[in-house]
């Protein structure tokens, strides 16, 4: 009697070896490996014996990972630039960047140079924006990561000009520090932000440029702040790579990703 195994880890630093048959390794994007791992594992109960690995570490690695061999596909979310043209990009899902504070905070608002002042040192109380008199934490996101290339290329910032007390790696740890921080900013994906406050964490998330922060608004394309998430591959998929992607980018997998408060995109 054969004994199917079939599992699938989300590990966030441990290197991973070139596919093997039967195994599927996915590496990069901490804002789509969640659901990579969610696709993962319905893809693993389709194909009994297929493990699919997912690791997270942020789109740089995806990037680099691809390129090398060193996952089948890499996460990326943010659209390729001109130097990654050699990647082939296959898009799955929309989401938004946007700020987040501490749901206590009374400020419910912040213009985009109130922002980019606050995030150079400019201003450093709430009191300056009509919130309450309490030093401001910045949390900004660390280096390789597409959530603060987006951040610095939209508010025309340059990475040394960011004076931040709190650097963080992916979504999670920034929701975390705002929320055990009643005077804490960061910025992180929509759609995780969203889930988390729907969750009860202690976040609220603001506008930008008047618009709201929602998974709606990302799906309308009003939000001005939003990005694809995409998988991306050495060279147009095959075989086993092949048969993933075409599953992620079907239909069928739509309530997964709008479960992670994403939006699906149309193939």
């Amino acid at each position: 009697m054969r004994l199917f195994c079939v599992f699938l880890s989300l590990c966030l630093a441990a290197p991973v070896m070139a596919a093997e048959p039967g195994k599927l390794s996915l590496t990069g994007s901490s804002t789509v490996a969640p659901l990579a791992l969610d696709l993962g594992k319905r893809f693993e109960k389709q194909n009994p014996g297929l493990r699919v690995d997912v690791q997270a570490g942020g789109s740089s690695r995806g990037i680099t990972d691809a390129r090398t061999g060193l996952a089948d596909i890499g996460m990326v979310s943010r659209a390729l630039k001109p130097d990654e043209a050699d990647l082939t990009a296959y898009v799955v899902a929309l989401d938004g960047v946007t700020v987040i504070l501490h749901k206590s905070n009374p400020v419910k608002a912040l213009s985009n140079e109130q922002i980019i002042a606050i995030y150079t040192g400019q201003i450093r109380n709430w009191k300056a924006v009509g919130g309450k008199d309490l030093p401001i934490t910045v949390v900004n996101k660390a280096e390789g990561r597409s959530t603060l290339e987006l951040f610095l290329q939209y508010f025309k910032l340059k990475a040394p000009e960011v004076k931040a007390q709190v650097v963080i790696g992916d979504n999670q740890q920034g929701i975390k520090t705002v929320a055990g921080n009643p005077g804490a900013i960061g910025y992180v994906s929509i759609g995780t932000a969203e889930y988390e406050a729907e969750d009860g964490t202690p976040i609220k998330l603001l506008p930008i440029q008047g618009v709201a922060a929602t998974v709606a608004n990302v799906r309308n394309r009003s939000f001005p702040l939003s990005r694809p998430l995409n998988f991306v591959t050495k060279a147009p998929a095959t075989g086993l790579s092949k048969r993933f992607l075409d599953f992620a980018q079907s239909r069928e997998v739509y309530d997964l990703i709008q479960d992670q408060f994403f939006v699906p995109v149309a193939h």
